[in-house]
């Protein structure tokens, strides 16, 4: 443990940090996941409102910088790729 009182703080920062990337990192795989029940479920409509919310967490987490380009680009390519074949 850090002995510098602003580093004390920092650790602290970081971990809360860490914590709300954790968070929404569970929250955009459980809207990815919603798109793919939907499609399992073959229901288009909602599909397709699940899809918009995917792709409004991946723009975020991509601007947040929790995720790379390429993890955002990949999946919003999956995922319309899936509800297109309804």
């Amino acid at each position: 443990m850090a002995n510098i009182k602003q580093q004390i703080k920092r650790v602290k920062t970081n971990e809360k940090a860490r914590q709300a990337n954790v968070a929404f990192k569970s929250s955009l795989k459980t809207s990815m996941k919603a798109v793919k029940v939907a499609v399992e479920a073959k229901d288009k409509e909602k599909a397709q409102v699940a899809l918009n919310l995917a792709y409004k967490k991946l723009d975020k987490a991509l601007a947040k910088g929790i995720v790379k380009k390429n993890y955002v680009s990949r999946h919003k390519s999956e995922l319309a790729y899936l509800v297109n074949t309804l």
